[in-house]
């Protein structure tokens, strides 16, 4: 069977099995720990596991249920025009073992919204999906996945909507995740609107992610499209309203803030990124 290499583990995260399980310990005793509440989809941060590690880790482990078949990732940094896909075979390698592709699930996905199909050998190199698989490995054990890209466009939310169909056609329990970080500001990413130091850090926390913040809690998916494309906010606008269109289909009615940061507080500088957690709860 094909499976596709971790490319990040060893830098953005530890490479072996104790090693982020250590650091896993760790991140569920910051802050809030994980949030209790019957919670079906939710949003993480994809940076590396110093930066937002732990927002993403207490996320995931909010959402542990009794029987989880397959765990549907969406993420990718794609163009507005970029073509939906999904990986359909094989599998990902994890410090935990490997997660197998759900290829029934995928294969169906595909069918319902004419997506490219990918192997594990043709699928990007991505962390907004990688970065995730040692906590899914972890809280999941056993678990199957469906890796998904999607372009910041209306087909997002309506292939989110489309995975939970197609799970329940299939009689299969599932939880989704949407993976973005929020502004990248400063040189290094051509985004300087409001200046440099703490000022633009300020702009950036309490006007710019705020904004797109919102837009998440309020589970309106075509706003945080827009929000990601007009105030360049959301690196994976399509990830988001997919998995928000999917927590929706699910049953949810509210979404909970889990946590915020940015790498700046960690590594002050003219340029950071911003980080968010939240929870979909029915």
């Amino acid at each position: 069977m094909e499976r596709k290499r971790a490319a990040f583990a060893g830098s953005w995260y530890p490479e072996k099995a104790n090693e982020c399980e250590n650091e896993i310990k760790g991140f569920l005793t910051e802050k809030k720990g994980p949030l209790k509440g019957n919670f079906k989809a939710g949003i993480v941060p994809h940076a590396g596991w110093y930066f937002s590690g732990s927002i993403a880790c207490r996320v995931i482990a909010s959402m542990q249920a009794e029987k989880v078949d397959v765990v549907v990732i969406f993420g990718m940094h794609m163009h507005k025009g970029s073509m939906p896909c999904v990986m359909t075979k094989g599998a990902w390698e994890t410090p935990f073992g490997d997660l197998l592709i759900h290829n029934q699930l995928a294969l169906k996905l595909a069918e319902k919204n004419h997506m490219k199909t990918e192997t594990p050998s043709s699928f990007p190199r991505e962390n907004t999906i990688e970065l995730q698989l040692p906590f899914i490995n972890y809280f999941f054990p056993g678990v199957s996945i469906v890796p998904v890209g999607l372009p910041p466009s209306s087909l997002a939310a309506e292939i989110g909507k489309s995975a939970v169909e197609a799970a329940k056609e299939l009689g299969l329990n599932i939880i989704v995740i949407g993976s973005t970080d929020l502004t990248h500001y400063g040189a290094n990413f051509g985004f300087v609107p409001a200046g440099s130091g703490e000022k633009a850090h300020e702009w950036v926390r309490n006007e710019n992610d705020k904004k797109a913040v919102n837009a998440i809690l309020d589970m309106d998916e075509s706003r945080i499209i827009a929000e990601g494309s007009k105030n360049h906010n959301l690196c994976c606008a399509g990830a988001v309203a997919a998995a928000v269109a999917g927590a929706k289909q699910m049953g949810a009615v509210r979404a909970v803030k889990l946590d915020y940061a940015t790498s700046y507080e960690k590594n002050p500088g003219d340029s950071f990124v911003g980080y968010c957690g939240i929870l979909f709860e029915k």
